[in-house]
């Protein structure tokens, strides 16, 4: 399955890319892109036994990490605080009938 936006977004942390300037000795500015540290892997749902393909900050995966994984991350997390495709993960947790 695959859960996670072409853009350069983290899904737990809506982390993006920032801009601002480079800055030399002679004080020239050049514009820049600051991009997050996003990585794509699989993280395996216990309850739908199968892996999830996320595009995920590395600080988005420690998150996942201290709830215990992709699944209690995503229960125990409020709706309006879930990325849509993660809100498509909790109504497919929820009808499996998976709990915290």
């Amino acid at each position: 399955m695959f859960f996670y936006k072409m853009s350069r977004q983290c899904i737990v942390t809506h982390k993006a890319v920032l801009t601002g300037n480079n800055v030399s000795h002679a004080n020239n500015k050049t514009r820049r892109r600051f991009l997050p540290n996003l990585q794509e892997l699989s993280l395996f749902s216990d309850a739908l036994k199968q892996s999830i393909r996320v595009r995920i900050s590395t600080q988005g995966l420690r998150t996942i990490d201290f709830h215990g994984g992709i699944d209690r991350y995503v229960l125990s997390t409020r709706n309006s605080q879930l990325d849509s495709s993660l809100l498509k993960l909790k109504k497919l947790l929820i009808k499996k009938g998976a709990h915290i």
